[in-house]
């Protein structure tokens, strides 16, 4: 059987018990169900979303139809609708779980099942083995109850509530401050938020919208794209031309389902995406501007260290969790923000309690709107980061596998006879296999001097993802430009070690 990953049930579209189906997803909703009864939740709402991929909308019916028969009350949503709505539709509604049909930024065989419980959060241990042993103990055939169809009217308004507290981030994060016209391109990825970005960044006030057409419209297919990420090597490229073209102020990519924002920025070589950190760093920030005094803000042992020391010089409390936004969510009291480095960033955690790349690209706009009303851009903010703070510069190296266990054998190689130094700098390792409590994870830390690498495998794809920052001291502005080579460099022989693993 699929196991709960990461975010839910993710595979490949085949038969059988490891692959994405109607019986694996009709499986993983009795057992969900029961486990729901188990704990006296019987008969409560479940709302149901989906994306546009191959087999989304089939998916979304059994898994309706399962908790109807199961004796919940079942809220279908009515189109294919970005993945933050319905976690966004399980908080307002107070449902007792949501599950959105949706593989992210998988490739196009692939597809998955997130469930929300707790408010609107995805689940945590040991809900997930819970959960796990009851699909388990599905042997008998699972009840149907057929439904009339996606509820139109209340699916409607439930986005149109989404929409609406999304468009009035800028009034709550951004303060009362001047803010100029900007001129902003967007890309859906061939995913499902193109719509809902659009009307969202125009009700919040940016009226100059405007898409890649040839990536609006969603499409399982992902024509133009190799993998439909932000962060692949040439998936943003028709983006950036556009942005160039058009001299835009600000591009903005949303994965598939919308969950995860990047932002592009024009630089003194042209254009580029930003770095989830970079991201990360200035929307952390600019949310603490309007937050009450000792807020807190959270990001992952895999991202920049930037984040923990910008908080306490904002009067703010700082957190580390694990990866992933069911680990983000629950950082503590008093959480205004968010981030992974991984382009995900929650910058509303009252109303979505996970990453959403709708409200992150309101929230962009706003801050490069009220930075070019001040002569300024992101970049300038960055750099004052790095005199400030020290000029953090990080790199993302994926590699691939043909299966996930030579990924996971790579680490336990690592773990056995982990370096001793990595690019010619003494380094100490930190197993998190071995660390107590929530911290425990299948993840290595190296740390040395100047450098810090978390290596480990990915917990939905065939891959071994490793995280690397240095860190260089700048005294003032003048010495940017020395220092941004010296990381370079530095990230350069990095990433030869990480590519000989």
């Amino acid at each position: 059987m699929l196991r709960f990953g990461t975010a839910g049930l993710r595979g490949p579209l085949r038969d059988g018990p490891d692959g994405m189906n109607v019986d694996t997803v009709a499986r993983a909703s009795a057992g969900i169900a029961a486990w729901l009864r188990d704990r006296c939740l019987g008969g409560g709402l479940v709302v149901v979303g989906r994306d546009a991929r191959h087999g989304s909308a089939e998916f979304a019916v059994a898994t309706a139809e399962v908790f109807a028969a199961a004796g919940f009350s079942v809220l279908e949503l009515p189109r294919p609708l970005p993945t933050p709505v319905v976690a966004f539709a399980v908080r307002e509604l107070k449902a007792v779980a949501g599950v959105q049909i949706t593989a992210s930024h998988n490739p196009a065989t692939d597809n998955g099942y997130k469930l929300y419980l707790d408010g609107g959060s995805q689940l945590v241990p040991p809900a997930d083995t819970e959960i796990e042993r009851c699909i388990d103990a599905v042997t008998t055939p699972i009840a149907r109850k057929r439904l009339e169809g996606p509820d139109i009217e209340r699916g409607a308004a439930v986005v149109a509530d989404y929409v609406e507290r999304v468009t009035l981030l800028p009034s709550v994060i951004g303060g009362d401050g001047p803010r100029s016209p900007i001129r902003i391109v967007l890309t859906a990825m061939h995913g499902v938020g193109g719509e809902l970005a659009v009307a969202a960044l125009r009700g919040a006030g940016f009226d100059e919208v405007l898409v890649v057409t040839e990536q609006f419209a969603p499409d399982p297919d992902f024509p133009t794209v190799a993998f439909p990420n932000p962060e692949e090597p040439g998936a943003s490229d028709l983006l950036l031309d556009l942005a160039a073209r058009l001299d835009a102020d600000l591009a903005i990519a949303l994965d598939p389902d919308a969950d995860r924002c990047a932002i592009g920025v024009r630089g003194p070589d042209g254009w580029r995406m930003l770095r989830g950190d970079e991201t990360g760093v200035l929307l952390g920030d600019f949310v603490l501007r309007t937050a009450a005094p000792n807020a807190l803000v959270a990001t992952t042992i895999v991202s920049s260290r930037l984040l923990s020391k910008l908080a306490p010089a904002r009067g703010a409390r700082y957190a580390e969790t694990l990866t992933g936004f069911k680990w983000l969510a629950r950082a503590g009291e008093g959480l205004v923000y968010a981030y992974e480095e991984a382009i995900g960033h929650c910058v509303d955690p009252a109303a979505v309690r996970d990453k959403d790349g709708i409200s992150a690209a309101v929230a962009a706009a706003d801050l490069v709107a009220r930075l070019k009303a001040q002569g300024r851009t992101v970049l300038d903010v960055l750099d004052d980061y790095a005199v400030d703070f020290g000029l953090h510069a990080g790199d993302q190296i994926s590699l691939r596998f043909p299966e996930v266990s030579e990924a996971t054998a790579v680490v336990a190689r690592l773990r056995e006879l982990p370096p001793t130094e990595i690019a010619g700098e003494p380094v100490s390792c930190t197993d998190m296999a071995q660390v107590r409590g929530r911290m425990r994870t299948d993840a290595l830390v190296f740390e040395g001097p100047t450098l810090r690498l978390v290596i480990r495998p990915s917990g939905t794809e065939p891959k071994l993802k490793c995280y690397v920052e240095t860190v260089v001291p700048v005294a003032d502005r003048t010495e940017l430009p020395a220092a941004k080579a010296a990381a370079a460099q530095r990230l350069a022989e990095i990433r030869e070690f990480c590519e000989k693993l």
